[in-house]
């Protein structure tokens, strides 16, 4: 639970306040983002920004980190108005901040990404003293990173690790952290306490969430937005789960999942001795061996950087196995390419779902039937059926509740991360697919949204899809899978029947590597 830091002297002080915000986007969004937001952070305390995917958080951190010019409003830095016009107008002013999206240039290091930042007037960058900086940063708040690896070498989690360590380095009096737990759940409690940490010291911390425990949990306030209005601002104090759903949603009922026995021995999946390296040629993936049946729902629990994501890439075509099968319908589809095992009925939500999810500068409309744009109804000869993928991705963007407000002129690029991972979800289980991979396919998205997806896999399942589900959420794999496997060092340590399977045990061998006894 959260220590208040009320000792801290000046902590009533505003640091960060936005006055009657404002922003559009002319020539593509019909409406406002933001609609006339008032919010301020004050010295010294943790204030949460909560909504659901869409609601304006991001938006909202752009405009107070320069990202973003205003449509309208005025932001203020310790009570004297300022105006950002970039990212380092706002470093300027002391305002760092941490995005959901990664923004490392993929080729370089930790230590060279953070050193791309640094003034410099002869382009010399003092990398030797950035990797002892950036050593000493990930040992204090144990976001633990190595300066001198490849981010392109790196899981999303470790990617997720090094934003925020970039931001930290220079040392900012505001702090904004749009999602920062997305990709590190389970070490969350250790953000958590540096974060406190750091509000103790007196920093100003604007900490956007879409999770209402988590604005409990680490928040002084939380002010919550709904389709780009404010709904209001609490003490974390004075309110409740209750209200804040009630605020955030309106009136929201939990799902209630029902399970059925597989019915069937039939073996879509199944995976013999798998080997692979990672991009530093390092083992990622050692004598991985397990099988899917039909209908049945194999969840990979795991810290980020255990081999779940080299395991998916392999089956997928994205990653070469140097040893091992991959066996889908009894074929041997091992070091295949993509577009076979994606004709072998093989869908995949990624990972990275801006990297290879999705191809940004195309529209929504592009993107929804990217793998299908070859076959009818979508197309006909070298012809397309813009009719046709018009009322497909209608359809996909009213069930799945995306937000995109023109399909064929809205870029990709410009939707919120959950609004993305939407479309992708859509675009990957429409056909209901005889082998799903999912890697983290419910990260950022609202409860809402979280409860669509799994009353979707659990449909999936009883129309017979094999699902392999990777996620760190634990109370999302022991409430979808079947099976549990637990990887740890490119290994299955451990493999549970989902109703045998206890959350002590599931969470230690996660947390040590050790294995099932």
């Amino acid at each position: 639970m959260k220590q208040k830091s009320d000792q801290v002297e000046g902590k009533d002080d505003i640091i960060l306040a936005g006055k009657g915000l404002c922003k559009g986007f002319p020539g593509v969004w019909e409406h406002l983002i933001l609609d006339h937001i008032d919010i301020d952070v004050k010295a010294g305390e943790i204030h949460a920004l909560l909504g659901e995917n869409g609601a304006g958080k991001t938006v909202i951190a752009n405009c107070l980190s320069g990202f973003y010019t205003l449509s309208e409003g005025q932001i203020y830095v310790k009570g004297k108005p300022v105006t950002l016009k970039s990212p380092r107008d706002g470093i300027r002013h002391g305002i760092g901040m941490v995005h959901q999206e990664l923004a490392l240039v993929k080729p370089f290091t930790v230590a060279q990404n953070i050193a791309l930042g640094l003034p410099t007037s002869d382009l010399s960058f003092p990398l030797p003293e950035v990797e002892n900086r950036v050593r000493q940063l990930s040992e204090n708040y144990r976001l633990y990173i190595d300066p001198l690896a490849r981010v392109e070498d790196l899981s999303a989690g470790e990617q997720q690790r090094a934003e925020i360590i970039k931001v930290l380095y220079h040392d900012p009096e505001i702090l904004i952290l749009d999602e920062p737990t997305s990709l590190i759940s389970t070490d969350a409690e250790h953000l958590f306490e540096a974060l406190n940490s750091m509000a103790t010291m007196g920093y100003g911390i604007l900490f956007i969430t879409h999770k209402i425990e988590e604005a409990l949990e680490i928040g002084d306030r939380v002010t919550i937005l709904r389709l780009g209005k404010s709904m209001g601002t609490r003490e974390t104090a004075k309110t409740d789960k209750t209200e804040l759903v009630k605020l955030m949603f309106g009136e929201h009922t939990p799902v209630q999942l029902e399970r059925k026995p597989v019915k069937s021995n039939n073996i879509v999946l199944d995976v013999k001795n798998l080997e692979a390296l990672a991009a530093d040629e390092e083992p990622a993936l050692q004598g991985v061996s397990f099988s899917i049946r039909e209908g049945e729902i194999l969840g990979f629990a795991g810290i980020s950087g255990n081999g779940q994501s080299e395991l998916a890439e392999v089956i997928t075509g994205m990653r070469r196995a140097t040893k091992g099968q991959v066996i889908i319908h009894g074929k041997d589809y091992t070091n295949h390419a993509p577009r076979e095992i994606i004709r072998a009925g093989v869908a995949h939500i990624p990972e990275k779902r801006r990297a290879m999810g999705v191809i940004e500068p195309m529209t929504a409309a592009e993107n929804v039937v990217l793998k299908d744009i070859r076959v009818p109804p979508f197309s006909k000869g070298s012809f397309l059926n813009k009719s046709q993928i018009t009322r497909h991705t209608k359809e996909i963007v009213s069930r799945f509740g995306a937000l995109v407000s023109d399909l064929w002129k809205s870029q990709t690029r410009i939707l919120s991360g959950g609004n993305i991972q939407r479309l992708i979800l859509g675009r990957e289980t429409w056909r209901m697919p005889r082998c799903l991979v999912a890697v983290y396919p419910t990260q950022g998205l609202d409860a809402k949204a979280i409860d669509h997806t799994w009353e979707l896999f659990m449909r999936l399942r009883e129309e017979g899809s094999s699902i392999l589900l990777v996620s760190e959420d634990l109370d999302e794999i022991m409430a979808l899978s079947d099976r549990i496997a637990v990887m740890s060092k490119g290994r299955i340590v451990g493999i549970f029947e989902g109703g045998e399977a206890k959350r002590e045990q599931i969470g230690l061998m996660i947390a040590t590597g050790a294995s099932k006894a």
